[in-house]
């Protein structure tokens, strides 16, 4: 995998980035939520001018069953290009795909023909346990010195610490925990950087078992899920900072920091208000010597007959927005906000990053709603916008609908489907439009739930930049 030359996909700073190639390619993790099939990776054309354009023309199962896929994310990434970067010549080829219900790591080789990617490497539960203390692998980040895969679990039986372990970015091998000292820090989902500034960011959502058979009423209204992040030292890899939203403010998940590396702030979505049932983002800062947060966005619950609603929110009366992922285009310019419970995407120009304007919305889904697509008006649609992916050039925004299989069935209990939708973006006024020639849904992806989408070449999740 080592080049002579830096990868063709690496750009050193988010302008260049921006405009690069659009892919023709997308990756997608599909899971089977009875567990009696294998997951499986498929392969969507992006290319507007193939006849096969919003179809999927490849599908790789997985060895094992069980593995329910979630986050998974590149090998190699922008941030090889930072001065110091010991490994300047790897390539953006291989997805590191981790199951977060059987803790394998499974690494898929992209090449030589990326439509089929080849199984070339499983790391078992036991090297993540034994090698790093760790279970439950969530989310990758390529990182300047390494593969970061974050964890919600400990080691063996343990609910708990989670945290981030490194692999070798040649071998695959686990290195270790990242953590050289983690302080208070408990709770694990997300983690991003500055890395000029030699910070590093994580969020909590919960431990395995207060996640795995779906949210408990009992902890989420006694407060007990995550309501803080937390502020590292990147290079000492020693906790700096927690800073706590307010334990009403349950599940700061997805992170989303400034692609510009002279900047140091950036944004963070929580779940839900078990106040009120809103669903806010907060704005993370510099506040002189220490980090703040402030709340920038709240997105009210939207009220509801209880006969529409699941279980779990009857006695409400009401359909919370349940913000469960936000995804920050390359330039700064806009954030996307998925608020999976209405049915909703909304777009925010965050060009002033205090004071966020809403300039875009689309409803697919939703628990009531059950927003058909445009280009199929008489399909109505469970589950909502998830999953967000924004083209690097930021012209297009990709949705997928399923969140986690066990929360699934509790807000959609009379099944969520399979569907991925593709927006396009009027990138200078605001705006979204569906794209109605590209709604794979339902066979297209032979009876699994789908979740997050990676784009061949990287996206605005993938990559970070040390020169502006």
């Amino acid at each position: 995998m080592t080049r002579w030359t830096p990868d063709p996909s690496f750009y050193p700073s988010p302008r260049q980035a921006a405009l690069a190639p659009a892919e023709k390619l997308a990756y997608v993790a599909a899971f089977d939520r009875a567990a009696e099939r294998p997951d499986a990776l498929a392969v969507l054309d992006t290319d507007p001018d193939s006849p096969e354009y919003g179809r999927v023309v490849g599908w790789t199962d997985l060895p094992h069953t069980g593995d329910e896929l979630h986050h998974f994310g590149w090998n190699a990434c922008s941030s090889a290009l930072c001065p110091t970067a010991p490994h300047p010549h790897v390539e953006r080829r291989y997805l590191i795909v981790p199951g977060l219900r059987s803790s394998r790591v499974h690494v898929y080789d992209t090449k030589p023909d990326p439509r089929a990617p080849k199984l070339v490497k499983v790391i078992e539960p036991g090297e993540l346990a034994e090698r790093a203390g760790y279970s439950r692998p969530h989310t990758v980040h390529c990182g300047p010195d390494g593969i970061y895969l974050s964890a919600l679990g400990g080691a063996g039986d343990a609910d708990g610490p989670g945290g981030i372990a490194i692999l070798d970015h040649t071998t695959f091998d686990v290195r270790g925990a990242w953590e050289a000292d983690r302080g208070p820090q408990h709770l694990a989902y997300d983690f991003w950087w500055h890395l000029n500034h030699d910070v590093l960011v994580t969020s909590e959502w919960g431990t395995p078992s207060m996640i795995e058979d779906g949210i408990v009423g009992e902890l989420l209204l006694g407060r007990r899920y995550g309501h803080a992040i937390h502020f590292w030292d990147l290079a000492k890899r020693r906790h700096v900072q927690r800073v706590d939203l307010g334990d009403a403010y349950q599940m700061p998940l997805e992170l989303r920091p400034a692609h510009d590396p002279t900047q140091t702030y950036g944004f963070v979505g929580v779940v839900i208000s078990v106040e009120d049932l809103s669903a806010s983002i907060w704005l993370w800062h510099r506040d002189g010597e220490e980090w703040a947060v402030t709340e920038v966005i709240d997105i009210p619950a939207e009220p509801a007959d209880p006969a529409d609603l699941p279980d779990l929110l009857k006695p409400f009366g009401a359909v919370p927005p349940l913000v469960t992922d936000i995804d920050l285009s390359v330039d700064d310019r806009f954030l996307y906000v998925s608020c999976w419970g209405t049915g909703e995407l909304r777009q925010y120009d965050v060009g002033d990053p205090f004071h966020p304007v809403l300039t875009g919305s689309v409803r697919l889904g939703g628990i009531v709603r059950r927003t058909p697509h445009p280009g199929f008006p008489d399909e109505p649609l469970a589950g909502g916008p998830q999953m967000v992916e924004i083209s690097r050039d930021g012209r297009r925004v990709y949705v997928s609908n399923s969140l986690y299989g066990s929360w699934d069935d509790q807000f959609y209990p009379d099944g969520v489907g399979a569907w991925l939708a593709k927006l396009d973006v009027d990138t200078e006024a605001g705006g979204l439009t569906p794209d109605a020639r590209f709604f794979p849904r339902g066979d297209e992806f032979r009876g699994l739930r789908v979740h997050q989408t990676r784009l061949q070449g990287g996206d605005a999740s993938s990559d970070s930049y040390c020169f502006p």
